[in-house]
């Protein structure tokens, strides 16, 4: 058994595995914000596994290349990866796993990953997701449990970051960057893309609130570590808005899926025709959704609220311990 510089057995210390995939940088920013305070400790010992596809994706995307990885992205038909760095039969005691959201699916790569052989090393572990995205992220996030518990892991916590501009500013802002590159603001009225730089900061507190539970750890805690940091809020109004989303993405993947793989050109016909109906649908589809939601709301109010509430699990949205780890 070795002693480190500190005189801490190796043996003796907390392994954490953080997982992650970022085509803008954005996310790794987050997950190094996370994880931190427990690099600062030196009973703590972080491997970093960055999820690579084998063919990378571009950043950033042509129009027809972002539409194009869409039928696999929902189906969650996994790319080939490029080796991993860690040894999935090594012990961890905690993995954190960060990953953006692709046509309301976790993105292709993470998805790669829970296919893989590599995704052993989630057996019987406690896992924290960490999310950063636009605004909608709740089918995400339930792919994302059931694949968690087909590899046997815990999903203990989840931590959600989101654009804070308005979701008419974000449908010019968000596809401007992943198009262009261009992230900043402009005319005045459109705010930068992107989660506010004081949101992946404070996300810090989830760091030290693990640090001050690390001893949780050994016992492969089932139960959130997180709750009343603020961790997740639902907007109750894109409950409907994602199933319809959704639903519509699943019957065009299969269409585009049965007429050949990604780059083929019958799919890229029938691609600049998906794109027109995609426009026409968040123009007027997803508009109608919101006015429905605001006038029923308040008969709905109740159902809703506890819709939201069962969304926002494990972690929850109360915020009595913010004062603690701020």
């Amino acid at each position: 058994m070795q002693e480190g510089r500190t005189g801490i057995t190796e043996a003796a210390k907390t392994r954490i595995l953080v997982l992650s995939y970022s085509q803008t940088g954005q996310l790794a920013r987050a997950a190094e914000s996370l994880v931190g305070p427990l690099a600062l400790d030196p009973e703590v010992e972080i491997v970093w596994g960055h999820l690579e596809p084998k063919r990378p994706y571009p950043f950033p995307w042509s129009f027809l290349g972002f539409l194009d990885v869409f039928p696999e992205a929902v189906f969650m038909d996994p790319p080939e990866l490029a080796p991993l760095s860690f040894d999935p039969d090594s012990h961890f005691d905690l993995v954190v796993l960060a990953y953006q959201v692709w046509f309301l699916s976790p993105s292709l790569p993470v998805t790669a990953f829970l296919r893989s052989t590599h995704a052993r090393v989630l057996r019987g572990k406690p896992v924290v997701t960490l999310i950063a995205c636009r605004n909608m992220w709740l089918t995400a996030h339930a792919k994302m449990q059931k694949a968690l518990t087909a590899c046997g892991a815990m999903l203990i916590d989840n931590i959600v970051l989101t654009d804070r501009g308005s979701p008419w500013s974000t449908f010019i802002t968000t596809p401007r960057w992943l198009l262009t590159g261009k992230k900043a603001g402009f005319w005045r009225i459109f705010p930068a893309a992107g989660v506010a730089d004081a949101d992946i900061a404070a996300t810090a507190r989830f760091g030290r609130a693990l640090r001050d539970q690390r001893a949780a750890f050994g016992d492969r805690p089932s139960r959130s570590l997180l709750q009343g940091l603020r961790a997740v809020t639902v907007d109750p109004r894109y409950i409907a808005s994602e199933r319809v989303g959704h639903r519509s993405f699943l019957l065009w993947g299969r269409l585009l899926r049965a007429l050949g793989p990604p780059g083929t050109q019958p799919r890229r016909a029938v691609l600049i025709f998906y794109a027109v109906f995609l426009a026409a649908m968040i123009i007027t589809v997803v508009p109608i959704t919101w006015v429905f939601a605001t006038l029923l709301h308040p008969v709905l109010k109740a159902r809703l609220a506890r819709a939201a509430t069962e969304l926002e699990r494990p972690s929850g949205r109360g915020s009595e311990r913010l004062a603690d780890y701020q």
